[in-house]
């Protein structure tokens, strides 16, 4: 069994990888469940560079496959920020939640479309060997709404079921989320190695 190994210690997104890749013969690790890896700084212009780092970084400290992602939400009324920056908008999820309420407070519900946007790196210690991407186009409640999920989820709305990522269930969000794209896509990428 290939052993692959998380490049995130957000617990959040090491459930919705798990939960997507469950039927691949591969076994995932978390990072927090090996030695420790040099702390990566993302400092990359595009999805694409944060993730191959972070990969490339964890593959070459434990000398095995790594699986890592960088993700965002895009505010149409923000010309596309958070983005590439979203993780770092603010120290938690309530202070990120709050501050971008605030800087689209009383825009227009056209200029409050977003789309969250993921992209999925896999390594080895060598080179990548793959890279997906997915989308999901919502927009931007006027307040928090629902419990469930991470991050941006409480103010994301999900168009075709009418609530926010938030107030879905988790299989629901999984089954439409920019992740669930993008690692459907590495899915069949992994699938196709073994």
């Amino acid at each position: 069994m290939l052993q692959l190994v998380l490049a995130t210690r957000n617990a959040g997104k090491i459930h919705e990888i798990r939960s997507i890749l469950s039927d691949l013969p591969i076994v995932l690790h978390s990072m927090d469940e090996m030695r420790p890896v040099p702390e990566i700084v993302e400092d990359g212009a595009t999805y694409e560079a944060n993730a191959s780092k972070k990969a490339l970084t964890v593959a070459r400290a434990l000398g095995s496959w790594a699986l890592a992602d960088d993700s965002g939400l895009e505010v149409d009324a923000l010309g596309g920020a958070p983005g590439v920056n979203s993780a770092r908008y603010a120290l938690t999820d309530p202070e990120r939640v709050d501050k971008l309420l605030k800087a689209i407070e009383g825009a227009e519900s056209s200029r409050r479309r977003a789309r969250f946007v993921a992209v999925f790196a896999l390594a080895s210690p060598e080179k990548i060997l793959a890279m997906t991407r997915g989308e999901c186009e919502g927009s931007i409640t006027e307040e928090p709404r629902g419990s469930n999920g991470f991050g941006y989820d409480p103010v994301f709305l999900y168009p075709a079921a009418g609530r926010t990522f938030a107030e879905l269930a988790p299989e629901e969000k999984n089954a439409v989320s920019h992740r669930f794209q993008a690692l459907r896509r590495m899915h069949e990428v992994l699938r196709s190695m073994y």
